[in-house]
């Protein structure tokens, strides 16, 4: 199989956020690999129970906002995160990941490793998470 036909697999989308692209009018569209990294984003910021014709999709890491962020619960946050991208994004495997202490105050860094099916090649996905919301 050529490898454009491999990247064909990995699909085409919405990009995310919604954006409207200048040059022609319409929604900017995302491919392959960005494609999987916004489709990662959007499972990582779905709460539980937020779309309302598929109640299970999303990741509970809003659940974790307020609790004690100690070792236990940043496992607990891993085994979420990596249940969830398993679940629902069906172009990667080998999902691991890992929850550590952000350098800014309330943050922490969530590390995703993972491999594209289609193409098997290994990749690292670095979502920020922050614990409050802050105000300007």
């Amino acid at each position: 199989m050529e490898e454009r036909e491999k990247r064909a697999f990995l699909g085409t989308g919405f990009h995310f956020p919604l954006e409207i692209d200048e040059t022609t009018g319409r929604f900017r569209m995302s491919s392959e690999e960005e494609n999987i990294r916004e489709s990662i984003k959007l499972i990582l910021m779905t709460g539980k129970g937020e779309r309302v014709m598929r109640p299970e999709f999303g990741c509970g890491l809003k659940q974790y906002t307020y609790e004690t962020m100690d070792y236990g619960t940043m496992v607990q946050m891993e085994r979420e995160i990596k249940t969830a991208l398993e679940r629902w994004e069906p172009r990667i495997e080998d999902v691991e990941a890992s929850v550590s202490p952000g350098e800014a105050q309330n943050a922490l860094m969530i590390r995703i490793a993972f491999r594209v099916r289609a193409t098997n090649n290994p990749y690292n996905y670095v979502f920020p998470f922050f614990l409050q919301e802050g105000f300007e």
